[in-house]
């Protein structure tokens, strides 16, 4: 019998953005083989006498392979498959006008506060929590609690991979604590301007999308498809195996700040080495921490970086090889969206429990990371 909480706190709604553009492998491939040609035309000479590496090509089967990834949206296409650019050509705004992570946090937020029958009035503070946000201040969470006429506060926090659900672990602490009694917590997840569309191993990972969901005390609900929070479990341990190093310091360092080690990058085969166990021990540990046993899990809503890593963890905790009733796959159509795709997974595939059934979202990734949650339909 898993442990209750008191106060009781619930997830009672969820929203979700999803871009209008979609940009599939083979549109990447052809786009990266022709800019690869080119480079490695255009240097043929550094490449034969060792001073440059050729850029190797690509094709859709070694990316579906190598992650189930595909397609991807992408809050603008427009530019990512030309090879002259190669990214996004996303035009700045000015600081009267909303910014572009508001913009697709708000069509979520106001998604999941439909979803839970709250309005501004019922929300008393706002968390953005994603792998990046545009600018450093103001908060794009403040900016997000005036659109929606919110009082109360709001600010942001950076977890990579993992912050929807270490910011989903903060709202559930201040509900439980009295701090609020409902919480918005938000994942604008706009990852396309990161991308280094010129490296043939991280191309066609990440996708733009937004995520929010509404936390809040169980006798302030009225949803009609809540989920009360068992429990919350988080944990870190240091990597340089995923990084991204933008940064306002580049200013002061002389350097590029565009240059490829400024966006992401990563060791693949170590990350996945090193995650996969890490990942099975927390969420083994924090599903019998609740008194719960692995077999009674409904579902397991897991992070979406890759199909292969998703199906050996999901194997190693069903003992048996996992179906998509087990733990739904979503990123052969959204890629990888940083922390927002377990929320993606919950959001489009949790209405068709029961009350009483137990599930668990997770997610990890840079850090190392990783948050989850055991919850149980009401």
């Amino acid at each position: 019998m898993a442990i209750e909480n008191n106060p009781p706190v619930v997830i009672s709604g969820t929203g979700l953005w999803t871009p209008d553009h979609i940009v599939t492998n083979e549109e990447l491939v052809e786009s990266y083989n022709a800019w690869a040609t080119r480079y490695n035309q255009q240097n043929a000479g550094a490449i034969a006498d060792g001073t440059l590496s050729e850029k190797p090509l690509s094709s859709a089967e070694f990316i579906e392979k190598a992650s189930g990834i595909k397609q991807r949206y992408a809050y603008i296409k427009d530019g990512i498959l030309d090879i002259d650019r190669m990214r996004p050509r996303v035009p700045e705004r000015r600081e009267d006008e909303l910014s572009v992570q508001a913009e697709i946090a708000l069509i979520a937020a106001r998604q999941a506060m439909a979803a839970a029958n709250k309005t501004g009035a019922d929300i008393d503070a706002v968390i953005v929590s994603c792998a990046y946000t545009q600018r450093a201040y103001p908060a794009i969470a403040i900016e997000v609690q005036h659109e929606l006429g919110i009082q109360g506060f709001g600010f942001d926090m950076l977890v990579a991979c993992s912050a929807a659900t270490f910011g989903m672990h903060r709202a559930y602490e201040m509900v439980a604590s009295g701090t609020a009694k409902c919480v918005l917590a938000i994942n604008p997840e706009f990852i396309t301007p990161q991308v280094n569309f010129c490296d043939r191993d991280s191309h066609f990972i990440f996708g733009d999308v937004a995520t929010a969901c509404i936390i809040e005390r169980q006798d302030t609900s009225t949803s009609a498809n809540s989920y009360l929070i068992l429990g919350t479990r988080a944990e870190t341990k240091f990597s340089n195996n995923v990084r991204s190093n933008v940064s306002y310091t580049s200013y002061v360092n002389d350097v590029d700040p565009f240059g490829p080690d400024k966006l992401f990058h990563q060791n693949g085969r170590q990350v996945f080495k090193e995650v996969c166990p890490m990942a099975e021990k927390h969420l083994k540990t924090h599903v019998e921490s609740r008194g719960v046993a692995l077999s009674e899990i409904r579902r397991w809503w897991l992070h979406q970086a890759n199909i292969n890593m998703n199906i050996y963890i999901t194997r190693k905790l069903v003992g048996r090889e996992p179906g998509s009733e087990d733990a739904p796959i979503v990123l052969d159509q959204y890629a990888n969206t940083a922390s927002a795709g377990s929320l993606i997974a919950f959001h489009l595939y949790n209405k068709d429990l029961i009350s009483g059934d137990l599930g668990v979202i997770c997610s990890f990734g840079a850090g190392y990371s990783i948050g989850s949650l055991v919850i149980r339909k009401q």
